[in-house]
């Protein structure tokens, strides 16, 4: 094979796995099954031995490990890394990529003994930023010593940028339907609170409290119990009763 068809099929290579990662943008995937395609999609692309992904934790200040396709067990449960401490923690907080030769020898890489165990030897950490907000750090390690070339570099800051505006788009999403699913509940509580009360002539705020009580006698969550006693007043059986033979 000549160098230029050589050259020509990575560069197509490269287009496809730009491609994926663009397409996950929209894809509705939920946030667990989107970082493992990231991850696998940069692995294969940069034949790495190890492709991980760390998501900031924006409260403790860590980057956390939340992907990885990799098998062993040591390297996926490593210990978080403190913004601005190792190689990650230094990308993270300076929202630059850095290259490491060997990472079994730097002493900026927290982790040298599991690099030695696995077998990690060149490292490439890039940011994953949206609207330069940082939001984690993708990771590729490579069996062999290995500097890491530019054009490298830009299709690995290319597949990180396309992968945090995906990452971003699925917490949004999450977020979205995190707080329609607690508008419903609320709803739901208030429309059976208000059946409660009419049927056993009390207060609203006692019918809530009478919810609430049957919640935690029965182990039900509050929104169980008001879908009960809707489907009883549907159904036009007592609530109370209904209650009593469904949640105990």
């Amino acid at each position: 094979m000549t160098k230029k068809k050589e050259n020509y099929q990575i560069f197509i290579k490269q287009i496809e796995a730009l491609s994926k990662v663009a397409n996950l943008i929209t894809s509705g995937l939920y946030l667990e099954e989107l970082l493992r395609l990231i991850v696998n999609v940069t692995a294969e692309i940069m034949n790495s031995k190890i492709s991980s992904l760390m998501l900031l934790d924006p409260e403790k200040k860590e980057l956390v490990i939340k992907a990885t396709q990799s098998i062993s067990e040591e390297y996926n449960k490593k210990p978080n890394i403190k913004l601005g401490e190792g190689i990650a923690g230094i990308v993270a907080q300076q929202n630059k990529p850095i290259c490491v030769l060997d990472a079994r020898e730097d002493e900026r890489y927290i982790n040298r003994d599991i690099a030695k165990k696995e077998g990690l030897v060149s490292l490439a950490s890039v940011p994953l930023a949206v609207k330069g907000k940082v939001i984690g750090v993708l990771n590729c390690y490579t069996s062999k010593k290995h500097k890491f070339t530019k054009p490298e570099l830009d299709l690995l800051t290319a597949l990180a940028n396309q992968a945090a505006i995906a990452i971003e788009n699925a917490e949004l999403d999450l977020r979205a339907r995190s707080a329609e699913e607690a508008l419903t509940t609320r709803k739901l509580i208030e429309r059976a609170k208000d059946i409660l009360a009419q049927e056993a002539n009390i207060l609203s705020s006692q019918a809530y409290r009478l919810i609430q009580k049957q919640s935690m006698d029965s182990r039900k969550s509050m929104r169980e119990i008001a879908e009960a006693i809707i489907l009883a007043e549907d159904v036009k059986c007592k609530p109370g009763a209904f209650l009593k033979y469904h949640c105990e």
